[in-house]
């Protein structure tokens, strides 16, 4: 019985000590902060959701569900983004073009990429327009580097090329501090880190062929800020910005699909 118990205990060790192993460093949570009266709230909101489904698949799963396959001829072109393209109409901007908007407001480059298979491949298209990166600077919901914003971008791409997607990437835009509820956006978006992503993104796409569009020449004032008359927040583009912005896709996405 005294040779048996030792056995046994041979046996069984092994197997306890691997349930207390574990590869990965203890988890480390994030320096917090005020985040001020509104954005408290919508942070505190949004992540609770993000905790349920990261890359908020639901809120186009519906619309994705509806929509037919593209026809023979057609050259549909989804637009995947944060805000910036979630409140551009498409249908207004771009009349007869398959076009279609897939930007959710708030959202960062790793959220897009969870969803990119859902609300990107699935709906087949032949170009992806992407623009990413303005809220990964702010921190409000990931706190990245910029290698690592990069790397979201490649990742999304590779994912294209393997589905027969073009890929056509968006330099980040430019934005402004000049009415009170923009006051900080300079602060929270600093212009280095946009800067640092637009060139990589503009190495990228030419070394790979990629299509690239740059709103920024057309849309910024002397002082290399967001036009005032563009915007009413310093960040989201009014009617009159995507005017200037539609016919600048519109041509990008003409040369990259030919």
């Amino acid at each position: 019985m005294r040779y048996l118990i030792v056995i046994l205990a041979l046996f069984f060790a092994p197997a306890a000590l691997a349930e207390d192993y574990q590869s990965s460093p203890p988890r480390q949570s994030a320096v917090d902060k005020d985040w001020g009266p509104w954005l408290g709230p919508y942070r505190a909101g949004i992540v609770a959701k993000m905790g349920e489904d990261f890359g908020e698949q639901y809120i186009y799963a519906s619309q994705n569900a509806a929509l037919p396959p593209p026809a023979l001829s057609e050259k549909r072109v989804v637009f995947i983004g944060d805000s910036i393209t979630d409140r551009w109409n498409l249908a207004r901007f771009f009349p007869g073009r398959p076009y279609v908007n897939r930007g959710i407001g708030g959202q960062v480059s790793p959220q897009m990429l969870v969803r990119f298979h859902a609300d990107v491949v699935a709906l087949k298209p032949k170009a992806v327009v992407i623009l990413a990166g303005i809220n990964d600077i702010h921190g409000a919901l990931q706190v990245e580097t910029e290698a690592q914003i990069a790397a979201n971008y490649r990742a999304m791409a590779e994912i294209a090329e393997a589905n027969g997607i073009q890929p056509i990437f968006t330099l980040l835009m430019p934005v402004n501090n000049y009415t009170l509820n923009a006051a900080t956006m300079l602060e929270e978006r600093r212009q280095e880190r946009v800067a640092w992503l637009n060139a990589w993104l503009s190495g990228f796409c030419a070394d790979h062929g990629y299509g690239l569009i740059d709103y920024g020449p057309s849309l910024r004032d002397d002082k290399g800020l967001l036009k005032a008359e563009y915007t009413s927040d310093g960040i989201h583009p009014n009617n009159a910005a995507y005017a200037v912005m539609a016919p600048l896709a519109d041509a990008a996405i003409g040369k990259a699909l030919k």
